[in-house]
C-alpha cells in the first residue's frame, strides 16, 4: 500500500496526501468540533491550495473526533465572522461556491453529530456518506430563532425536496443517518465498520481517472445542480441581520441557560433540548 505523507497542516484542517491526485483532510477543533470564524479562514485557505495542485483529483473530508463531523456554527463568535464588504461573496459563501465549482472531486465521510453551518459545508461537497450507527444530521437555525445562512436553504432542497427540506429546517430536529440516506441528503448510509474502506476505495477509484474527464463530467452536471451566489448572498445577509432580532437574544439567554443545565450532552442531543426553548420553565 503506498505510505501516506502528511503534506501541510493548519490549525483545524490536516492534509494528508494519501497517492498522487488524492488528499485526505481530516477536521478537529475541540471539544466539539465548532465551525467558528477561524475555520471559515482555514477553509479558504484549503481551497486555494486545491486550487494550486494541478496534480489533485479528489479530496476526503473526515473528522479526528469521532462524535462530531463539522459541528454547528459557534453562533457566540458571529461578530468576528469573515465579511468583506467589497467582495463579491462574503468568506463562507466564496469558500463553499469554490468548492462546488472546483474541477477537483470532494466527498465528505461522515462520523458524528454534523449541524448548521458543518451540514451546509457537507452539502458543498459533491458526496456524502455517512456511519450509519453513528452520524446524525441537522438544520437547528429555526429552533435558535434563526434561519440557515451558509446555504441550507439552497442546497437542502436540491438535494431532498421541497417538502422534506421544510421538514428538516422547520423541524430544527436532529436525523438520524438511515434517514438522511432515504431523503437523499447523503448518498448512503453505510455500517461504521465499512465506511473507512468503501470511501478509500472510491477516492483511489477516482484519482486513478483522467482529470479532463472528471473535470469537465462535475463542470457539465453543476450547470442545473447549483444554487444561485445571489440567493445564498441573501440568506447570509439574512442570518447574520438576525443577530438584531429581539427574539433571538432572548431565545439565545434560554439556549445558553439550557445549555449549563444539561452539561455535554446538550451537543450530543441538541436538536432534543431546542424544544420549548421559546418559553420560560
Amino acid at each position: 500500500m503506498t505510505r501516506k505523507k502528511t503534506t501541510s497542516m493548519t490549525t483545524q484542517f490536516t492534509t494528508t496526501e494519501v497517492i498522487s491526485g488524492y488528499w485526505r483532510v481530516t477536521f478537529s477543533n475541540p471539544p466539539f468540533n465548532l465551525e467558528d470564524p477561524d475555520t471559515i479562514r482555514e477553509l479558504q485557505e484549503l481551497i486555494g491550495r486545491m486550487e494550486g495542485d494541478d496534480t489533485l483529483k479528489v479530496v476526503v473530508l473526515d473528522s479526528a473526533h469521532p462524535d462530531f463531523f463539522v459541528n454547528h456554527y459557534d453562533i457566540w463568535r458571529v461578530v468576528e465572522t469573515p465579511v468583506d464588504p467589497e467582495a463579491t461573496l462574503h468568506a463562507f459563501i466564496d469558500a463553499t461556491t469554490r468548492l462546488t465549482k472546483s474541477p477537483v472531486v470532494t466527498i465528505a465521510s461522515i462520523r458524528g453529530r454534523t449541524r448548521g453551518g458543518g451540514a451546509e459545508l457537507a452539502a458543498a461537497c459533491d458526496m456524502r456518506f455517512a456511519s450509519l450507527e453513528g452520524a446524525i444530521f441537522g438544520q437547528p437555525e429555526v429552533g435558535v430563532g434563526l434561519i440557515p445562512g451558509g446555504g441550507g436553504l439552497e442546497r437542502l432542497p436540491l438535494l431532498v425536496g421541497r417538502a422534506r427540506a421544510l421538514e428538516i429546517i422547520l423541524g430544527s430536529d436532529d436525523i438520524d443517518a438511515a434517514s438522511a440516506g432515504a431523503y437523499g441528503w447523503i448518498n448512503r448510509a453505510l455500517p461504521d465498520s465499512e465506511l473507512d474502506d468503501f470511501v478509500d476505495t472510491l477516492a483511489r477509484r477516482i484519482a486513478s481517472f483522467d482529470t479532463p474527464a472528471l473535470s469537465e463530467a462535475k463542470r457539465l452536471i453543476n450547470r442545473r445542480t447549483l444554487p444561485s451566489a445571489e440567493d445564498l448572498m441573501e440568506s447570509q445577509g439574512t442570518f447574520l441581520d438576525a443577530f438584531t432580532w429581539p427574539t433571538v437574544g432572548q431565545r439565545g439567554s434560554r439556549l445558553l441557560r439550557r445549555a449549563v443545565e444539561v452539561g455535554e450532552d446538550f451537543e450530543l442531543r441538541f436538536g432534543h433540548y431546542l424544544v420549548d426553548l421559546g418559553v420560560d420553565r
